[in-house]
């Protein structure tokens, strides 16, 4: 997912409400290719995202 912000996230969405909130886990925060952070447990706010991609499970 990228944040309007440029920043992405990389996680498991755990779960999303109707304004688009969305909690990720595992998730880790990137700067282009440069990983900024790793959390357990993220909130991110629906109206900062610019879009979200997912991919498949295996």
């Amino acid at each position: 997912m990228r944040l309007k912000s440029e920043i992405e996230y990389k996680g498991r969405m755990n779960n999303v409400d109707s304004y688009m909130n969305l909690i990720l886990t595992d998730a880790e925060e990137f700067d282009g290719s440069d990983v900024l952070a790793n959390y357990g447990k993220v909130v991110i706010r629906g109206n900062n995202v610019l879009f979200i991609k997912l991919e498949k499970e295996f």
